[in-house]
């Protein structure tokens, strides 16, 4: 792990990671030494500094950071976490003068591979986000509702979570987005309440834009997902599965699936 890009095993306990969960983050994929989409994480981890008005980062030298842990690996995960920093009196932030800059590598998940060829088995969550249009879209560090979903998801036997919001309205999976198919029609959840704005669903819907596919940003609820044709769900590590089964409702077809997925692995294989 790397601090303000020295190599250390620790934070300060004063930092504000720490203490308030005053930050952000993204996680990517490490292939062939670099870092996958590495301009959108790059992105993404700005904006959610400006919505979050986070102290000044230093962009150029966190890029060398990412570049420069991602260079060793063939396959990993790279992680980038930018707190407030340390100091400050109680919430305030007076007194920071400066982010910490936090990337770390850990090994790269296996068994996303055997789900491409089995498909994903959805079970919906009985812990639903709350609505916060200040914070939705951004990846920050408070992860609490996650940890609850995951914690109900581990006593199933199913592979990921659907998620609903407090009104019932479909937001994400635990650690992914979605998208469903029905006839030639694609949708994915409108995001401006609750959940991630993933990056490797803004590529996907870049790539639908750029090849003719209106995909419709909706509000939904779990009948019109249970009412599709297909599901699929993505993150920029899978980076692409289809779902076989949502609670008791099974999926067979694959047609968005292979038509998407073209993206997602020409881009690994670079």
């Amino acid at each position: 792990m790397w601090i303000n890009g020295t190599e250390q095993p620790t934070l300060l306990a004063s930092d504000r990671a720490t203490q308030f969960g005053d930050g952000c983050f993204t996680t990517a994929a490490i292939r062939h030494g670099a870092v996958q989409l590495l301009e959108a994480h790059l992105r993404r981890l700005r904006e959610g500094c400006a919505r979050l008005m986070m102290p000044p980062v230093d962009w150029a030298r966190l890029e060398s950071e990412m570049r420069a842990a991602a260079q060793p690996h063939a396959q990993g995960v790279l992680k980038v976490i930018i707190s407030a920093g340390a100091g400050g009196r109680g919430y305030s932030r007076r007194g920071v003068s400066a982010a910490t800059r936090i990337v770390s590598v850990s090994p790269w998940p296996v068994h996303y591979q055997p789900l491409r060829a089995q498909g994903v088995r959805l079970q919906t969550s009985p812990v639903r986000l709350a609505q916060n249009p200040l914070l939705a879209g951004i990846k920050h560090l408070n992860r609490l509702e996650q940890v609850l979903i995951r914690a109900h998801l581990d006593q199933s036997d199913a592979d990921e979570a659907l998620v609903l919001d407090t009104v019932g309205a479909v937001v994400e999976c635990c650690a992914a987005n979605l998208f469903w198919r029905q006839g030639e029609n694609v949708f994915t959840p409108d995001l401006s309440q609750a959940g991630v704005d993933g990056v490797m669903r803004r590529h996907l819907m870049a790539q639908m834009a750029a090849a003719g596919q209106i995909c419709h940003v909706v509000r939904a609820e779990a009948a019109q997902l249970l009412a599709a044709d297909e599901i699929v769900i993505c993150n920029a590590l899978m980076p692409l599965l289809p779902v076989r089964q949502l609670d008791d409702r099974l999926f067979s077809a694959r047609a968005l699936y292979h038509r998407l997925q073209d993206s997602c692995y020409l881009m690994e294989a670079k």
